[in-house]
């Protein structure tokens, strides 16, 4: 535990007493299952079951050993007792520390069950869209064995097939398509409409991803309002921009800034008098930065690819493409014009969560990953959640060598190549671990020109994902990968069917190696994790430059020098704790951007609870008709005519559509808000507390607007037997919706780009 053992002291060991009556269970489970074994299918489900009184687990040991037989008998998967232990801590609300290869898919499957038998709903997150698929259709067994029901949500799913999914017992769903469903449904005029239904447990895989590295990620819902733009010209003007002479990238790589001589060649090129003129202040110069951006700030093959004549967006943690997602109106076109393809048209921000705020919405939040103990603060300041260490059922024997550390990037890559030709040359098979697309495919060309072959996992051929990943580990392979390195699919030593485990074993088994570190420990660790299943030998080295991004991040403030060796290696404990320093620093900035952020959305948060149960009002009872009558009460009378039900439901329409664009535009201000609201330090006011009062007034401000902009479109808009005629008076809905995500840490870029990470880049 290291760094974290002065936590487990000051705590007084609540997690150990908590595994060691979770041991006690578990030994008691193991004695009933031969007993268990001896029944029928019937009669095993019902005996399970009656171990449930009022939602709640009467009797553990026979509850427990009920899901191991009917594990066995469904899917041939007997669990270990560590297993069992880890499904005894998730049912306790735990997030629990497995390693790799451990077995995580099923105690999951086993978990979710347990949940289900007690009446709980429950969304099974998975990282991929993939895995959501493959695990529901993989556990069905087990939990359709006990009359329940099991289905997976992706991103493929067609809104037919995602409500009849969200009405099952179990839903196994990337966290990505359950929020945008959540935002979808938060668009709605009529209750029929609703696509999820809510669910009392979020079980989530690779927890301290979703929980603490994306936590702070907003999804965004954004609609079209059929406006193109004019990008073209201005894109062209910018492409002849220079950077230092025309244009500067601020230390953190997060803004590019006209110089004067910058805005006066824009303004020849152009043909225009000024930029900052009140003509254009608003217009050209706001796409005149987004075209800077583009240029400057987004790089292909790492922040996105094209493909299809399209601009596909890479989820940087998982190094992905993000499907169906793009950036915020604007900076898409600006991106797109950059490639010479079809620019989108614009649209407008109708609603965002971060998953942070997504994640507190359920009554009960668990998860399952390797490396929960070193985001043990994180969880439990943000969340309040236990971390529970699972013993492994196998005793680990990877060795973990030290970082190898070089002057400069180029020597470093050098090195890199020079190791993977080593290490392929005995047949040990080789895993990869890079930051990014571009560096993924360089190094794969570097090594086909040592006449060494290459499997390629990236963004761009993420669907061959479980093929490539589960051959990783037979003899002779190399697979070079981005940062997704196959969470969630295990990498068996000597291919997919071990095979040739043996000799793969006698070679020394898998051997990992990063190409840089990450910005914490816990990533450098989930790669390591890919190594040393269930016992099995296994290495793991990372390759560190003093040119990386950790390294020039980290260690800003501090000055280290050493003669390098003739290869640019440099050597001595000195430098190794140099590297461990700059990690240190590195991690305390995400901590204080995550409780700053934190701080920030929280009030949002509690704003958007407010704003739901003002929609449910509305949309589940009268409460709007009600309203506008006592306001208009003659309009009213106009209407009487007209069935109940319609002058409710056209009631329920104006209410709606004036109180979703209030907040869409409370979204916009805010963000302006929090832009500037640096600014208040200067007067000598907190800028938090400020931000508070700005966004409580403007917030009451919002509620009172929409109901008066309601009661005049009531007043004048055409109502008859077919509804509210809102867009024949101008107000339309968007005709089409998209979605996307945005980054809101700015060390959250590719670890050896020449930017540190765009971060949030439009706000």
């Amino acid at each position: 535990m290291g760094k974290f053992d002065w936590f487990w002291k000051a705590m007084g060991s609540t997690a150990e007493r908590n595994n060691k009556k979770s041991k006690a269970v578990v030994a008691d489970a193991h004695g009933l299952i031969e007993e268990l074994s001896l029944l029928d299918d019937n009669s095993l489900a019902e005996t399970v079951r009656a171990t449930v009184t009022d939602g709640a687990v009467k009797d553990k040991p026979r509850f427990l050993a009920g899901l191991s037989v009917a594990s066995q008998r469904t899917l041939g998967m007997t669990p270990f007792n560590v297993q069992n232990q880890a499904v005894l801590r998730l049912l306790e609300g735990d997030v629990i520390q497995m390693a790799t290869g451990e077995g995580k898919t099923l105690v999951g499957a086993m978990a979710a069950t347990g949940f289900a038998l007690q009446g709980k709903r429950v969304h099974l997150i998975t990282v991929n869209n993939y895995l959501a698929a493959r695990d529901a259709e993989w556990m069905r067994p087990l939990v359709e064995f006990f009359e329940l029901t099991v289905a997976a949500v992706t991103e493929s799913s067609s809104r037919e097939e995602r409500v009849a999914a969200y009405r099952s017992d179990v839903i196994y769903a990337p966290v990505t398509e359950i929020g945008f469903d959540h935002l979808r449904d938060n668009q709605i005029t009529s209750r029929e409409q609703t696509v999820q239904v809510p669910a009392d447990v979020a079980l989530v895989d690779e927890a301290d991803s979703v929980l603490v590295d994306e936590a702070l990620v907003p999804l965004v819902l954004a609609g079209s309002e059929g406006t193109q733009q004019a990008t073209g010209q201005i894109t062209e003007a910018v492409s002849h921009l220079v950077e230092e002479q025309d244009y500067t990238i601020d230390s953190d790589g997060r803004n590019a800034f006209l110089t004067d001589d910058g805005a006066a060649k824009v303004e020849r090129l152009l043909g225009i008098e000024s930029l900052y003129s009140d003509e254009h202040i608003g217009s050209t110069l706001v796409r005149v930065n987004l075209a800077l951006h583009a240029k400057a700030l987004l790089i292909r093959d790492v922040h996105y690819i094209v493909e299809d004549g399209k601009v596909a967006l890479v989820d940087a943690s998982r190094g992905r493409v993000a499907e169906l997602q793009r950036w915020p109106d604007g900076l898409q076109a600006a991106v797109e014009s950059k490639e010479g393809l079809d620019v989108s048209e614009g649209g407008r921000i109708l609603d965002s969560i971060t998953l942070q705020a997504l994640m507190r919405r359920y009554p009960t939040v668990c998860g399952m990953t390797g490396t929960a103990v070193e985001a043990t603060d994180q969880l439990r300041s943000f969340y309040g959640l236990h971390v529970a260490v699972i013993d492994r059922a196998n005793e680990l024997k990877r060795f973990d060598e030290a970082d190898r550390i070089y002057a400069t990037m180029e020597d470093k890559n050098a090195a890199i190549v020079e190791e993977i030709a080593h290490i392929h040359s005995t047949g040990q098979p080789v895993l990869v671990g890079t930051h990014d697309v571009a560096e993924s495919e360089a190094l794969a060309e570097a090594l086909a020109q040592r006449g060494i072959a290459v499997n390629v996992l990236n963004a761009k051929n993420d669907a061959e994902e479980a093929r490539i990943i589960a051959e990783a580990g037979d003899v002779g392979r190399v697979t070079v990968s981005t940062q997704m390195a196959g969470r969630g699919t295990d990498i068996k030593l000597g291919g997919a069917d071990e095979g040739d485990h043996d000799e793969v074993a006698s070679l020394g088994g898998l051997a990992v190696i990063g190409t840089a570190r990450h910005r914490t420990a816990r990533l450098d660790n989930q790669l390591r994790g890919r190594a040393g299943r269930q016992g099995d030998p296994g290495l793991s080295l990372f390759f560190v430059s003093l040119d990386d991004d950790i390294v020039t991040t980290g260690g800003a403030d501090e000055t280290f020098t050493a003669q390098p060796e003739p290869d640019g290696r440099i050597t001595g404990n000195r430098a190794q704790q140099f590297v461990e320093h700059c990690q240190r620093v590195t991690e305390g900035q995400l901590l204080e951007i995550h409780s700053q952020t934190w701080k920030y959305n929280k009030l949002l948060a509690d704003h958007r609870d407010i704003l739901d149960e003002r929609r449910a009002a509305i949309l589940d009872t009268d409460t709007a008709w009600r309203e506008l009558a006592e306001r208009a009460p003659q309009r009213a009378d106009e209407l009487s005519h007209l069935p109940q039900e319609i002058r409710e439901q056209a009631a329920r329409e104006i209410m709606l559509f004036h109180l979703d664009a209030e907040w869409s535009e409370h979204l916009a201000l805010m963000d302006d808000v929090r832009e500037s609201i640096h600014l208040r330090a200067i007067a000598r006011e907190t800028p938090i507390d400020e931000y508070h009062r700005i966004a409580v007034r403007e917030f009451k401000d919002l509620a009172n607007r929409a109901v008066a902009q309601a009661v005049e479109t009531f007043n004048t808009v055409d109502i008859d037997e077919n509804g509210a005629h809102l867009a024949d008076a101008g107000w339309k809905r968007p005709s089409a919706t998209w979605t996307y995500m945005v980054s809101d840490n700015p060390l959250a870029g590719s670890g050896n780009s020449v930017i540190s990470g765009i971060g949030n880049i439009f706000r």
